[in-house]
């Protein structure tokens, strides 16, 4: 199936080529699945790249959980991401001013150098995403922001006024890609969507083929439920790295999300 066909409106109407990058590669491999890697060495997060890259997206990481982290190891990754077709997710979740943003970038794990996208709260003002826009700029690449618009987990403040303006900064930003929504709440996908439109994406982090609530407050819906509301990714964690066969827990959350984006295009 072409991405064009595939896809819909959102490719005709999300042109940022960040996104039109990850249409791409979804289509190809069949999957909208963003592995959240929340492993502690490097070499744990080469071994999952090898067992279950084939079957992902995408690879979402926090570098600064990684015990063993260097910039020459951590170049091991890059390559094997780049090797198994996948985007580089950092979960920075920056949350400062704008020229202290663009410094995170860089600093010890020189995000800006090997991130192909990262997220953002708004809570310190729109010019944060300048900011880390001007980071990768610094690095001559180009990236896409996530903001946070909505979260999965118990007792967030991330209420409708928020979200609103986390849209309305997002919608006048080049750089801004799309939204991390609630995955485990599917009417709350289907109304960001609403409001946000075809022009932008919407990831979904709580999410699993198992519904219902995780560990200190996470709490999880179906991924089918998620697409089928209009979330473009799926960001899975302990479904997939904490299986007993975890490629093909990956290879079941691929067929799952990819399904469902068949039907709703086809709907």
């Amino acid at each position: 199936m072409r991405v064009e066909d595939l896809w819909g409106q959102r490719w005709v109407s999300c042109t940022n080529p960040l996104a039109q990058r990850y249409m791409e590669t979804a289509a190809r491999k069949q999957t909208l699945v963003c592995l959240a890697a929340d492993m502690k060495s490097i070499q744990d997060l080469l071994d999952l790249i090898e067992e279950v890259g084939p079957h992902i997206a995408a690879l979402k990481t926090h570098v600064d959980i990684v015990d063993d982290f260097s910039i020459e190891s951590w170049g091991a990754l890059v390559e094997s991401a780049n090797r198994h077709d996948l985007l580089l997710f950092e979960d920075r979740k920056f949350a400062d001013i704008g020229k202290v943003s663009q410094s995170q970038m860089a600093g010890v794990h020189d995000i800006r150098s090997w991130a192909d996208i990262v997220t953002a709260h708004r809570i310190s003002g729109p010019d944060i995403v300048d900011g880390i826009a001007a980071g990768w700029a610094d690095a001559d690449r180009e990236g896409g922001v996530l903001l946070l618009a909505q979260m999965s987990s118990s007792g967030n403040l991330l209420n409708a006024n928020y979200t609103e303006e986390v849209i309305f900064t997002g919608s006048r930003s080049p750089h801004v890609i799309g939204y991390i929504g609630n995955g485990s709440n599917a009417e709350q996908v289907a109304a960001l969507r609403d409001r946000v439109g075809e022009a932008q994406m919407i990831w979904t982090p709580g999410v699993n083929l198992e519904v219902g609530d995780g560990d200190m407050g996470q709490r999880y819906g179906h991924p089918k439920n998620s697409v089928l509301a209009g979330a473009d990714a799926i960001i899975v964690g302990s479904g997939i790295h904490g299986a007993d066969d975890r490629a093909g827990a990956a290879a079941e959350y691929a067929r799952v999300s990819f399904e469902a984006l068949s039907r709703r295009e086809a709907e």
